[in-house]
């Protein structure tokens, strides 16, 4: 079932910036999507015209089938989510909690249903525990799960996350693809993510779109997306770093393999056939996201 499908949308911006041209997308309800691009490429503007952030000038937005236009801001607001780059462009109030609490307020609800999102909110980002610290005393990157536990205080159907790893080291870019990749397969919440951080699209997403110059060039699982090796280039998009090391295998020691792994788990369970005579050898369940991300 397609939830949020844009038909030909095309933004330009008040300095005459063309930041989309023409970008026709169809996302699956319970989708993980990754969108790749340079800087500039149109990333953001099209996350923003998905929750309604941006006024449209050309094309539609369509949630569950209907023009966003058809629907009051609120509820758009509601179902699809978004979460900035920067976290310090979405934490206003002075604590966690009365932060976290601000959306579900505006729905008119309970004072008992505002605390219990808040605490589901917290609990499903391990924040629970700073729920009374002052916002300005977090980390970076516990200010990013505070933004995400705004966002699902909402409940919504689809999360919507601008470069969410930046800023963060790698030991904070797993925690928070773990926490995505709970809030996906756990939670039932379609996910579309504007990033750069191209080792992680194999290991938890599902799909991905590669964008340039505002239009969309290549769009698929990325097993599909990442053979397309000379078109990704001339984007100036690589290879996962595994698979950069796979293809050099490939082509330069001139090692045979019908496809190219793309995460350490896939480059493992190759290289032990390979060891092994090229006969296939049983391992031990992986959790690629979990182990050799």
């Amino acid at each position: 079932m397609v939830i949020l499908q844009a038909n030909n949308i095309q933004y330009k911006y008040q300095d005459g910036t063309h930041a989309l041209r023409g970008v026709s997308m169809e996302i699956e309800q319970g989708e993980f999507l990754a969108i790749l691009g340079p800087n500039g490429s149109g990333k953001t503007t099209l996350l923003k015209h998905f929750n309604g952030l941006l006024k449209i000038q050309e094309g539609e937005v369509l949630l569950d089938g209907r023009s966003l236009k058809n629907y009051p801001s609120r509820e758009v607001v509601q179902r699809v989510g978004i979460v900035f780059q920067d976290p310090n462009d979405q934490l206003f109030a002075q604590t966690v909690r009365e932060d976290v609490a601000f959306g579900p307020m505006n729905l008119g609800l309970s004072k008992e249903d505002i605390e219990r999102r808040v605490e589901d909110a917290l609990t499903l980002v391990n924040m629970s525990h700073c729920a009374d610290k002052f916002v300005g005393h977090l980390s970076y990157g516990q200010k990013k799960r505070v933004c995400i536990a705004g966002v699902l205080a909402m409940k919504p159907e689809v999360l919507l996350l601008d470069e969410p790893t930046s800023g963060l080291d790698p030991a904070g870019v797993t925690h928070l693809m773990r926490l995505l990749q709970k809030l996906n397969s756990e939670c039932g919440i379609t996910i579309i993510m504007a990033t750069n951080v191209i080792d992680v699209v194999p290991v938890y997403m599902s799909s991905m779109a590669v964008m340039y110059e505002g239009t969309v060039l290549h769009e698929g699982t990325p097993e599909n997306v990442f053979s397309k090796i000379e078109e990704l280039e001339e984007v100036y998009l690589e290879l996962p770093q595994i698979a950069q090391l796979m293809r050099l295998l490939r082509d330069k020691d001139k090692i045979s393999m019908e496809k190219l792994p793309l995460t350490i788990g896939e480059a493992r369970k190759f290289l032990i056939q390979k060891l092994n005579g090229e006969h296939v050898v049983r391992l031990p369940s992986l959790n690629v996201s979990k182990e050799y991300s």
